[in-house]
């Protein structure tokens, strides 16, 4: 019986092509392809095309992360520049450098 490793889903909510957004993208998808390879979904959501959606999900900031998968439901709001406490943030603790 083979193990398969869980799938990390991301909603990434940022505001154009604002300088935060932009970072907090570039370092997700960092993030995302160094530590969980195959492992992730990044959903980026413009809340300037998407206002319905930011608010049913209570976006008031952006840039907003939130993981949808697997279960606990985290947010974090900002560029994501701080790996370790990305990680931290995220349950991804395991994943320490």
């Amino acid at each position: 019986m083979s193990q398969s490793k869980p799938i990390f889903i991301f909603r990434l909510y940022v505001a154009g092509e604002a300088h935060n957004s932009v970072l907090a993208r570039a370092n997700l998808r960092a993030l995302c392809e160094t530590y969980l390879p195959e492992q992730h979904q990044i959903e980026v959501l413009d809340v300037f095309r998407e206002p319905k959606r930011a608010l049913e999900d209570a976006i008031f900031m952006t840039p907003t992360l939130i993981k949808l998968a697997p279960a606990s439901v985290s947010r974090i709001v900002g560029t994501l520049s701080q790996t370790q406490s990305v990680l931290l943030a995220l349950g991804l603790d395991g994943h320490l450098p």
